[in-house]
């Protein structure tokens, strides 16, 4: 038990993954998850990640089958104009029967006109304090989405302040700003981070200029994050409050989705084997096909971010492409093309690796195309170049032929297991289905059989028949023939069908089982809105919200940024936890004699300037539009 272990009856574990589509849904759910967050046709904050109504339906259909949950993204702003078909969309959707709205704009919380459906505050919503929490508890929202940023300590201090159910992010890449916070895509080029449109400013390079003009950083990408991996503190992030674990990527493919919820689900299935106070949302066991690493998927190499309070290695500033996995460094160049790499992984034609110098601020890349062993451990590498590769060099591969070709050929599966019995009476035959969540189903029909010249080969007969159940969600793992089925012979094709129809009816029975319960929202009018004052960063474009937020004792000062016309010169465009300054081993709070260097100065590569303020007080960074 860790440090944050606090008593509390039996909790509800929820594996909460990305779908970018129907299809990374699907594999989602097979690999693991308890649920999966997918995009709806319109209003989700990524807007290249869109999905039909027919397509979250189908969705809905398997993830119920497993007990698994469907949340939907519904978390942009929303202007004026588009605030009732939001509303109309949010119907759709709960008829569809979706389990869970995320949304951001308050629009969206007017009881009245929109359904009865579970709602989660959006990590847009900038969920980085206690007071903030307890308001979205205390309006009826049943989950909230912490802010990346936050220390296991302080996802503790907000669940003992609170009783609502917490979700924290768990994997994949990291916004450097605040979510929500983030204004620097929309004031380049219009194109609202806000409102599923984010350019990601972010992973683009600058020059970093100290207050007198010198380039302290040239061509880095000084605000581009590791990716978040939280492997090793699941068990801490339980005890301190969190009982929903969010992975990361709903632009990524149906291969990644597979690796990485099939980890996380493994490693969370390890605490719950010794931990009886927990349990796991979903149902169906998990057969895997391969061995997942998350090392081996798309990462810029990994951080726990501030988990554990701040360090030094949640940046990478000579790249934000994919890292890949660490497997080695180099320990001889021989141009014009082999490398000797120390390393205990096998390499193959194909595979894509990556040299890393931190000291020199180096990084390259190349492809294999050739190998060859090594006495002591090492390999001699063809690759198509060796430029800007040394010896002493840290190797990373990022493109791994073999294990692509074990997602390829990826035979994971998730099982209901069930029992079956066939009786016959008056005529026809019943085969009943029983599972282990306490779902029962029956199909009967009408089948003319003739008397079985062996009752004892019958009996066996129709228990190979109904044992198999291929192409389905299910393991036949208990047979039962009554005797007065046995008694009888059936051809094997009517045995079949009969399995079939029995299966698919048991398949529906789940899904209107685990169909979730209208949820009527319960506000508190009387709770008040932290903040008090309604200004740009409280991200209210339309009317609605502003009297969701007034009739909570808001004061309305200014809309926010995406409804003015007339953008200020020194617009903050980002606020992050993350600072330059220390990163470079400059921290102000420790290193005074640095101040003199600031405010630093980000130059892109179109000539345009912004200005770096360090906060110290808050130890957080400002970002502000200079021309």
């Amino acid at each position: 038990m860790s440090r944050y272990s606090r008593p509390q009856s039996r909790k509800v574990i929820e594996l909460l993954a990305p779908a970018r589509d129907a299809e990374c849904a699907r594999a989602a759910i097979d690999h693991g998850a308890d649920a999966v967050y997918i995009g709806s046709p319109q209003f989700g904050a990524r807007k290249a990640a869109a999905n039909t109504l027919a397509d979250v339906e189908s969705v809905v259909g398997y993830a119920h089958t497993f007990g698994c949950r469907v949340h939907v993204a519904l978390n942009t702003l929303l202007f004026d104009s588009e605030v009732n078909a939001a509303r109309r969309l949010a119907w759709d959707l709960y008829r569809a029967g979706v389990d869970v709205l995320i949304v951001q704009d308050a629009a969206l919380l007017d009881v009245p006109s929109m359904p009865p459906i579970e709602i989660h505050a959006s990590t847009q919503c900038d969920n980085r304090t206690a007071e903030k929490v307890r308001f979205w508890q205390d309006v009826g929202i049943r989950q909230v989405v912490l802010a990346r940023e936050l220390s296991i300590s302080e996802i503790a201090e907000v669940a003992r302040q609170t009783d609502v159910r917490l979700e924290a992010f768990i994997h994949g890449a990291l916004c450097v700003s605040y979510s929500g916070q983030c204004y620097m895509s929309y004031a380049r080029g219009g194109r609202s981070a806000n409102r599923g449109e984010c350019a990601q400013p972010c992973r683009l390079p600058y020059d970093v200029l100290s207050s007198d003009g010198k380039v302290v950083m040239r061509h880095a990408y000084p605000l581009s994050l590791r990716d978040n991996n939280q492997t090793g503190n699941i068990e801490e992030l339980i005890d301190a409050g969190v009982s929903s674990f969010k992975i990361e990527g709903r632009l990524k493919d149906a291969g990644y989705v597979a690796n990485v919820t099939l980890h996380y689900r493994l490693a969370i299935d390890e605490i719950l084997a010794r931990r009886p106070d927990l349990s796991r949302l979903s149902r169906g066991q998990v057969k895997p096909g391969f061995s997942p690493d998350p090392a081996r998927s798309f990462n810029r190499g990994f951080t726990d971010y501030f988990a554990h309070g701040r360090r030094p290695d949640i940046w990478q500033p000579l790249s934000p492409k994919s890292l890949g996995q660490p497997i080695g460094r180099v320990v001889g160049v021989f141009p014009p093309d082999k490398i000797d790499i120390k390393t205990a992984e096998v390499l193959a034609n194909g595979d894509g690796l990556c040299f890393l110098n931190q000291s020199q601020a180096r990084f390259s890349g190349s492809c294999v195309n050739g190998v060859a062993p090594l006495p002591k451990g090492a390999l001699r590498v063809a690759v198509r170049s060796v430029k800007g590769v040394a010896a002493g060099d840290s190797v990373f591969r990022n493109s791994d032929m073999a294990f692509s070709a074990a997602l390829d050929h990826d035979k994971t599966r998730r099982v209901v297991n069930v029992s079956l019995s066939l009786s016959y009476s008056g005529g026809a035959f019943r085969l009943a289905t029983h599972d282990h969540d306490g779902v029962s189903s029956s199909v009967s029909k009408n089948i003319d059989a003739q008397p079985a010249k062996s009752a004892e080969a019958s009996h066996g007969q129709m228990e190979r028949a109904l044992s198999k159940a291929g192409g389905t969600v299910f393991d036949v793992t208990r047979v039962v023939i009554e005797p007065s089925a046995s008694r009888l012979f059936l051809p094997a094709s009517e045995l079949n069908a009969l399995r079939r129809e029995a299966l698919d009816a048991h398949a529906e029975a789940r899904r209107a089982f685990f169909r979730p319960s209208d949820v009527v929202r319960a506000e508190d009018a009387g709770v008040s809105w932290p903040a008090r004052l309604l200004i740009p960063e409280s991200n209210v474009i339309n009317a609605e919200a502003r009297r969701f937020y007034e009739s909570h004792g808001a004061e309305f000062c200014e809309w926010g940024y995406e409804r003015r016309s007339d953008v200020p010169k020194d617009w903050r465009l980002m606020t992050t936890r993350h600072c330059i300054m220390n990163a470079m081993g400059k921290c102000l709070r420790k290193h005074p004699e640095y101040v003199r260097m600031t405010p630093l100065v980000l130059r892109d590569d179109d000539g345009r300037t912004y200005s770096v303020k360090v906060n110290c007080a808050l130890c957080q960074m400002e970002i502000y539009r200079n021309e």
